[in-house]
C-alpha cells in the first residue's frame, strides 16, 4: 500500500496528526505496536493518572471537608480495586473513541511495531509475527518517551516502580518513597497520600517543580506539607535496594550526610526519555543526537527531507498539547499552509490539588536574560468565590515588561487553575497588556477574578480587593 503519509505512533501527536492530514485531503495510514491507540497520556499517563486523582480527591473531600459543609457522612470508605476498575474504565472508552476516529476519517490503522526498511518504506511487524510494508511519500515519528531511571536502580515494576506500574497497584501503599519531586511524582504521590499512605518525596533540586516560577514551588510545598506529605529537597538518591517487601533508599543530603528511607514501594519519578528503539532510524539516515532526541528544524523536519518528527522524540517540554500542536503544524505544512508554533506559550500543569499552572516565563527566566518587569500577586483566599468553596490555598501571579506592559508570564496554584490558564495563554497569543487584562470584565464570583487582580496589581500595583 502507499499513502501520502505514514504515522508511527498513536499517541495525542501522532492520532491528531493522522486526523489533519486526512481532513486536509492525504490518504493517511497510522502505525501502533499495541493492541489499543492513544500511546501513553491515553494508556498509561495523562488520562488514568487524571481518573485516579479525581476519585482520591473526592474521598480526601469526604473524610476532611465534607462536614465543614454540613455533609455528614459516617466513617467514608473506599473501595480501591473500584477506583482502578473505574480509571480502566475510563481509558478504555477514551482509547475506543480514537479508534472510531481513525474510522470516521479513513484512515488506515496498522498494529505491530514500525520499522524503517528505507526513507520512504516501513515495515510493520505485528504481534503475530508476520509483517508487511507499506509507503509513504512523507512519515512522521511521533512514537513518544518512557520513564527514565537512575543507572544504578533496577526497576522490578512490582515494589520499585515507574509511573506506568503506579496507576494498577493492587493496593495502596503503606510507605510510598517518589524519587522525584517533578510533575509525575507529585500527581502519584498526592492520588496515594489521599488514600491514606505515607509519602516521602525525595528530590535532588532545591525545590520541587525546579522548573517552574519559584513561588509556585513555595507554594506548592506548603499546601502539599499542611496535607500530610514529606519532602527532602536538595538530596541524591545514591542507591535502592529491595528486600522482600520492603524498599530501602540511601541518600545524600544537602549537609553531605547520608540519609535512610524505608518504605513499601518505591516510585521513581525522574522524568521520561525519548522513544526510538526498533524504529531503524539508521536505514532511513535520521539522525539523533547525544541526548537520544530526534533533530528538527522549525517545520519539525528531520535532516531527511521527507520525514518529521513530533511530540517526545524531538526537543522542548514532553506534553500532550504540545505533541497536538506539532502534529497539526506539520500536517498543515505538508499541505502547503504557513502554521505556527509558540512554544513559549505551551502551558505547564501539574494536577494536584491546589491545582499549578503556568504559562510564559518565570521570574527567574527574566532575570537572567536582563528583562526589566513587574509583578501583580494576588492571593486565592481573597476571592468570594474561593471562601465560598473553601478552597483557599494559592495565587495568580502576573509578570508584564516593565516599559511596554506587555504580559510576559503568568503562574497560579489553586483550585481549577489548570482550566484557568488558557484566559492568560489567549491575551499572551495576542500580546496583551496586564492592564488589557485588568480591564475585562469578569464574572463574580469566579476564580478568573484573581487574574484580573493579579493584573492590575501587576499594571498599576493597586488591585482591589487586597
Amino acid at each position: 500500500m502507499k499513502y501520502d503519509l505514514i504515522v508511527i505512533g498513536s499517541g495525542p501527536g501522532g492520532y491528531i496528526a493522522a486526523i489533519r492530514a486526512s481532513q486536509l485531503g492525504s490518504k493517511v495510514a497510522i502505525i501502533e505496536k499495541y493492541s489499543t491507540l492513544g500511546g501513553t497520556c491515553l494508556n498509561v499517563g495523562c488520562i488514568p493518572s487524571k481518573a485516579l486523582l479525581d476519585s482520591s480527591h473526592h474521598y480526601y473531600d469526604a473524610i476532611k471537608h465534607f462536614d465543614e459543609h454540613g455533609i455528614s457522612v459516617e466513617n467514608p470508605t473506599f473501595d480501591f480495586g473500584k477506583m482502578v476498575a473505574r480509571k480502566a474504565n475510563v481509558v478504555e472508552t477514551t482509547t475506543g473513541g480514537i479508534k472510531y476516529l481513525m474510522d470516521k476519517n479513513n484512515i488506515d490503522v496498522y498494529e505491530g511495531l514500525g520499522s524503517f526498511e528505507d526513507a520512504t518504506h516501513v515495515k510493520v511487524s505485528k504481534n503475530d509475527g508476520t509483517s508487511e510494508v507499506i509507503e509513504g511519500t512523507n512519515i512522521i515519528i511521533a512514537t513518544g518517551s518512557k520513564p527514565s531511571t537512575l543507572p544504578f536502580i533496577s526497576i522490578d515494576k512490582e515494589r520499585v516502580i515507574t509511573s506506568t506500574e503506579a496507576l494498577k497497584l493492587k493496593e495502596v501503599p503503606k510507605h510510598l518513597l517518589v524519587i522525584g519531586g517533578g510533575v509525575i511524582g507529585l500527581e502519584l504521590g498526592s492520588v496515594y497520600k489521599r488514600l491514606g499512605a505515607d509519602v516521602t518525596v525525595i528530590e535532588y533540586a532545591p525545590t520541587i517543580t525546579p522548573t517552574m516560577d519559584k513561588d509556585v514551588s513555595k507554594e506548592l510545598t506548603k499546601v502539599l506539607k499542611k496535607q500530610g506529605m514529606k519532602f527532602n529537597v536538595s538530596t541524591g538518591v545514591t542507591s535502592v535496594e529491595r528486600n522482600g517487601d520492603e524498599v530501602v533508599v540511601k541518600a545524600t543530603n544537602k549537609k553531605g550526610e547520608e540519609v535512610t528511607f524505608t518504605g513499601d514501594y518505591c516510585l521513581v519519578s525522574v522524568g521520561r526519555k525519548p522513544y526510538t528503539e526498533g524504529l531503524g532510524l539508521e536505514n532511513a539516515g535520521v539522525k539523533i543526537n547525544d541526548r537520544g532526541m530526534i533533530d528538527v528544524n522549525g517545520h519539525l523536519q528531520t535532516n531527511v527531507s521527507n520525514i518529521y518528527a513530533i511530540g517526545d522524540v524531538v526537543r522542548g517540554a514532553m506534553l500532550a498539547h504540545k505533541a497536538e500542536e506539532e502534529g497539526v503544524v506539520v500536517a498543515e505544512y505538508l499541505a502547503g499552509q504557513k502554521p505556527h508554533i509558540d512554544y513559549n506559550l505551551i502551558p505547564g500543569i501539574v494536577y494536584t490539588w491546589p491545582e499549578v499552572a503556568a504559562v510564559g516565563k518565570t521570574e527567574q527566566e527574566l532575570k537572567d536574560a536582563g528583562i526589566a518587569y513587574k509583578a501583580g500577586k494576588f492571593s486565592m483566599r481573597a476571592l468570594g468565590r474561593s471562601r465560598a468553596s473553601g478552597d483557599l490555598d494559592g495565587f495568580v501571579k502576573v509578570l508584564a515588561d516593565k516599559n511596554t506592559d506587555e504580559v510576559l508570564g503568568v503562574h497560579m496554584v489553586g483550585a481549577r487553575v489548570a482550566d484557568l490558564i488558557m484566559e492568560a495563554a489567549v491575551a499572551m497569543e495576542y500580546r496583551a497588556s496586564a492592564e488589557d487584562l485588568a480591564r475585562i470584565c469578569h464574572g463574580h464570583p469566579t476564580y478568573s477574578e484573581a487574574v484580573k487582580e493579579a493584573a492590575k496589581a501587576a499594571w498599576d500595583g493597586k488591585p482591589l480587593n487586597a
